[in-house]
């Protein structure tokens, strides 16, 4: 299926690896301009480079640290260098540190906010202006604690679920502007992130980390953890050009973990 991308430029923010890179890259197999971001200029190049060998499509790359709001202001500064028409935004950004309640001061739940939540608010307040005389498409990507809180990771799960409501609220204030918005959230996809949190709950709990994997497939119906691409498969055909009536809407993908209707 042709997704009509036709060149159209897209950014992907924390794009360097895990989730992010595998949506740039689904988005560049399907013929996007893709701009990816990253705080780390090395893993940024690192990832444009593997994109475009598998895709033959030149990939332009901007560090930056979307929880730094001057670090948002240059990167659409570049991005206006690049392009003067933004199709479609990705907004993504690496997953707070796990921890109970108590574990956590002022400073943390700061951090947290800023990087989570008010980057999404920054970074759809700057592309905007971009989106407006041809439309667009915004994307953040949250995670399945949005339906069903997960223990041990309250920053996010609070965090999270105040973006599903930003998007939601978006998605019905940018629909006058052509701007269609979605929420994708991962349930468990094989990413260092998973690899990492799986590897602190195998140690917390006296387990194996194979112990610990065994246990979660046997919540997740198709009985294994899902893959990058097939999570970034569904992020290009939502931010897509053949997308035209899915907007507000928050998507799983998780091998039908969730239970939640």
């Amino acid at each position: 299926m042709d997704l009509g991308y036709n060149g159209k430029a897209v950014l992907v923010t924390a794009a360097s690896k895990g989730l992010g890179k595998a949506s740039a890259l689904a988005l560049a197999k399907e013929g996007a301009r893709v701009i990816i971001s990253s705080r780390s200029e090395q893993a940024l190049a690192d990832a444009a480079r593997d994109i475009e060998q598998q895709t033959g499509q030149k990939v332009i790359t901007i560090p930056a640290d979307v929880s730094q709001p001057e670090d948002v202001e240059r990167l659409f500064q570049e991005v206006r260098k690049a392009t003067t028409e933004l199709f479609g935004l990705v907004c993504n950004a690496g997953g707070p540190p796990a921890g109970s309640f108590l574990s956590f001061a002022d400073d943390d739940w700061q951090r947290a906010f800023e990087t989570n939540l008010l980057s999404v608010v920054r970074l759809v307040r700057a592309s905007v202006p971009l989106m407006e005389t041809s439309g667009g498409r915004i994307i953040t990507i949250a995670s399945s604690s949005v339906k069903v809180p997960i223990p041990g990771l309250i920053l996010s799960n609070t965090m999270r679920a105040g973006v599903q409501g930003l998007m939601k609220t978006l998605s019905i204030e940018l629909a006058e502007k052509g701007i269609l918005v979605n929420t994708v959230c991962p349930g468990r996809i094989a990413t260092d992130r998973l690899q990492a949190l799986d590897q602190a709950k195998a140690e917390r709990e006296g387990k194996t980390l194979e112990q610990v994997q065994q246990e979660s497939l046997q919540d997740i119906p198709l009985k294994r953890y899902g893959e990058p691409h097939e999570f970034g498969q569904l992020v290009a055909y939502l931010l897509s050009p053949a997308n035209t009536y899915l907007t507000g809407s928050t998507y799983m993908v998780d091998g039908g973990m969730v239970k939640a209707l």
